[in-house]
């Protein structure tokens, strides 16, 4: 028996941070056969039949600004998002309309878009070819409506996941791959790859229940999983999380028992179209939201700025993998 080993058996369980005893990647306990394709099948389903009401991820909060405009395309469509004098965010076109010059190198001046081409004006107004999409911004990230795009029955807002009160940390993550939303969901609704494929990150997972494949209560709904945060070298935090779809391009995983209770990550995933290749392009937006009631937490909370980059970095580096899993499951689909 190893140190650490006798170290776990004494620890006291009440602590947030546990000991955790190295572990051979090959000798964890095999997951395929949880891992059943008709139920996570089933669950992409049903997730992608709940209504969005044509609301898109747009992009982090903290990216659309005051002094200058940002690009992006979301199925197809080009846009350019900022923020006028009183910080409300407005989300239009991409492309003048005069010309067609890049918004997204637009000027921005007195809350408005002024075009570097022939210095046409452009904001909140609709004009000849010009009308602003209706925007939200939830704090953490900024939504758009496009419902020539999203083609269901418009709604005044999105349907933004229940978030921790008091003082948070979070931190937001884009990283981009050739397929389609309902991969990125996929993806999230087989906890089962997560201690195999990312085991960086994770230990002892085990996946306490999951839905059915048929007549599943919008309450059951659900995939409970027990797991192990990899914190550092031989310690990690020990919680239960739930992983729920609130709309068809969205997955929450929210701590339900455990140290940050009520803290969130929430994974978007936003079309962008198709690449100059012709395959489809998926951005996808991934909120950290932590929250805590340890009085230590409001401390951490106001350094925000120094600690966002590495909550940032291991967010990049799981989705890094995770974009394989995803590519891969899309380049089958599409055989």
């Amino acid at each position: 028996m190893t140190l650490l080993t006798r170290l776990a058996r004494s620890w006291p369980s009440h602590w947030p941070l546990q000991p955790l005893p190295s572990q051979a990647w090959a000798a964890q306990r095999p997951t395929y056969a949880g891992a059943d394709p008709k139920l996570i099948s089933a669950a992409l389903e049903r997730a992608q039949a709940r209504p969005s009401g044509n609301w898109f991820v747009l992009a982090a909060s903290r990216e659309v600004r005051g002094d200058r405009p940002f690009g992006t395309r979301i199925g197809g469509v080009e846009l350019a998002a900022w923020r006028e004098q009183d910080g409300t965010v407005r989300v239009g076109p991409g492309a003048c309309p005069h010309l067609g010059a890049p918004m997204a190198l637009a000027a921005v001046d007195c809350g408005e878009l002024v075009c570097r081409w022939h210095g046409l004006r452009l904001g909140a107004r609709s004009g000849p070819g010009w009308a602003v999409h209706p925007a939200h911004d939830d704090g953490v990230l900024v939504w758009v409506r496009l419902d020539e795009v999203g083609g269901e029955e418009p709604t005044d807002a999105p349907v933004v996941p229940a978030r921790p009160d008091g003082a948070v940390l979070d931190a937001v993550t884009t990283l981009t791959g050739v397929c389609e939303p309902e991969d990125i969901v996929a993806n999230r609704l087989d906890p089962w790859h997560g201690a195999w494929f990312h085991p960086y990150s994770f230990q002892h997972l085990t996946v306490d229940s999951a839905p059915g494949v048929t007549d599943v209560a919008e309450s059951e709904d659900r995939f409970l999983v027990t797991v192990t945060f990899k914190v550092g070298p031989g310690v990690g935090v020990p919680v239960r999380a739930e992983f729920v779809c609130p709309e068809p391009r969205t997955v929450v995983m929210r701590i339900v028992e455990g140290e940050g209770l009520g803290s969130v990550v929430e994974t978007h995933a936003t079309p962008q179209g198709p690449g100059p290749d012709g395959r489809p392009r998926t951005s996808v937006i991934e909120a950290v939201v932590a929250g805590s009631e340890r009085r230590g937490f409001a401390v951490a909370a106001r350094l925000a700025p120094a600690i966002r980059p590495a909550m940032a970095a291991a967010a990049t580096k799981l989705w890094r993998d995770d974009l394989d899993y995803a590519e891969r499951r899309y380049e089958l689909r599409a055989r």
